[in-house]
């Protein structure tokens, strides 16, 4: 069997893992190739030369491959079914969320009532921390120095803008700037606690949605009940 012919069947194997999304019609389109390579491989071996036998490697090597193919599309689709079965799962875990009073990383919240909460932590302890409300506009309305220490701390806003003025119900954004003793940045996490409104399925992961906005499922650090 000469070796473009070992190259296009090699080139339909590789199409029948990547061009196929269905794991039914990649193991015909294998199944196919493999009816050929018997086929070349047996008027090949009807008609070689008995005092110049063909070298039995190739076709060897080419059932190896065969073989490695079938397996990796069936790895293929338990993945498929692994994946699918966790989104399932996923949606109704999104589901069971609601109306919940959760725990979001987050650097948005709501001001409602005159009140809007976050919290941040530090892995290590920075030197000087400032923390700036900033509006959907980007506007840093409010500004104050934070806790300088590892750990978490909760930070609380009354909507009262630095100006005195009273800012408007809405979406506000923390920003937390905290640097060490030589002046390098100190990485921060923010989480906010909002109520869990309702479930978008309409990206690849569920997005809950609370008055601030959608965030990805995978944020939500915390389900609290209605007592905590």
């Amino acid at each position: 069997m000469d070796q473009s012919t070992i190259n296009t069947i090699n080139s339909n194997n590789a199409t029948a893992i990547t061009g196929n999304t269905n794991g039914a019609n990649a193991l015909s389109q294998l199944g196919d190739n493999f009816n050929t390579f018997l086929t070349l491989l047996t008027a090949q071996l009807q008609n070689q030369d008995p005092m110049s036998p063909m070298d039995s490697n190739q076709f060897t090597q080419q059932l190896v491959q065969f073989s490695q193919v079938e397996q990796q599309i069936q790895t293929n689709d338990n993945l498929k079914t692994l994946i699918s079965s966790y989104q399932t799962s996923t949606s109704g875990t999104a589901l069971s969320y609601l109306g919940k009073d959760a725990i979001i990383k987050s650097a948005d919240t709501t001001l409602a009532n005159g009140q809007a909460n976050w919290a941040y932590a530090f892995d290590k302890a920075p030197s000087e921390v400032t923390l700036s409300v900033e509006d959907a506009q980007g506007h840093i309305v409010y500004s104050k120095d934070g806790d300088a220490t590892t750990g978490n701390h909760l930070f609380s806003w009354n909507g009262q803008e630095t100006s005195g003025a009273a800012a408007p119900a809405g979406v506000y954004s923390l920003v937390v700037t905290a640097k060490d003793s030589t002046g390098a940045s100190v990485d921060s996490t923010l989480t906010t606690r909002e109520t869990i409104m309702g479930v978008d399925f309409t990206s690849s992961s569920p997005q809950v949605i609370t008055s601030s906005g959608s965030h990805d499922i995978t944020d939500v650090q915390a389900i609290l009940d209605g007592s905590t």
